[in-house]
């Protein structure tokens, strides 16, 4: 699996398009983000800038930059070749998909770092760990079950939209309108008890049972997509 990571993190350094923009660009509007915060504080707290850019790197530095990568590699036969070593299927996954998803969480990491230097500390430090831990898996396996269904790297430029752009529309959505109306709907959308419960951690005011309650659709949302990403990931290349 090591050596499976080791070669996919070379081929991610020499191909400066996809480095650029699906590991600098979101790091670039995560930095507008938060130099702007200003502008999109309103009375939502920091929490609703911190969704923002955690859901910026999971969408595009993470779920985008996996199901290019899945596409592309299946599309020139490596997949298969792969298939023909010792390695088991999930040591091969799990080797293509570990640099991208280290990085991510570094992106993440640094961001957040930098955010609470300028601002704030979160007010659950632990809670909004497992907060981005959910989102993170559940976005990395909604990017396998969405290679399964793209058939090069070049039209995962299309396939990776409706749930990237969703993703985040449904953070905004939540953030900005709150959860006392369509409560329930609100919540059982993918990533919209993550939104929540990303602001509860940083923002402070929630108690552990209202935590447990939210969390409760995120890991539901990430059975889902392990289950769905299962189903529809393909080996072979497409037709």
């Amino acid at each position: 699996m090591l050596t499976i990571a080791y070669s996919e993190l070379t081929q991610i350094l020499r191909d400066r398009t996809a480095f650029f923009t699906s590991l600098i660009m979101p790091v670039a509007a995560s930095i507008y983000f938060i130099y702007n915060r200003d502008l999109f504080l309103g009375d939502r707290g920091l929490g609703y800038i911190a969704v923002l850019l955690i859901f910026t790197i999971a969408a595009f530095s993470l779920y985008s930059t996996v199901v290019t990568t899945l596409a592309a590699r299946r599309q020139n036969l490596f997949l298969k070749r792969l298939r023909s070593t010792a390695a088991s299927d999930p040591a091969i996954l799990s080797g293509l998909v570990l640099p991208v998803s280290l990085i991510s969480l570094a992106q993440v990491g640094l961001i957040l770092v930098a955010f609470a230097v300028v601002t704030d500390l979160p007010a659950n430090i632990p809670l909004l760990v497992v907060a981005i831990v959910a989102t993170f898996i559940m976005m990395l396996a909604l990017g396998m079950a969405t290679a399964g269904l793209t058939n090069s790297s070049e039209r995962a430029q299309i396939t990776t939209l409706p749930v990237s752009l969703g993703i985040i529309t449904v953070g905004i959505w939540v953030g900005v309108t709150g959860t006392e109306s369509l409560s329930l709907i609100k919540r059982l959308l993918p990533g919209g008890s993550a939104t929540e419960l990303i602001m509860h951690a940083w923002n402070g005011g929630s108690s552990i049972g209202d935590s447990l309650l939210l969390l409760a659709p995120t890991l539901a949302w990430v059975v889902a997509s392990i289950a769905l990403a299962a189903r529809l990931f393909r080996w072979e290349p497409r037709r």
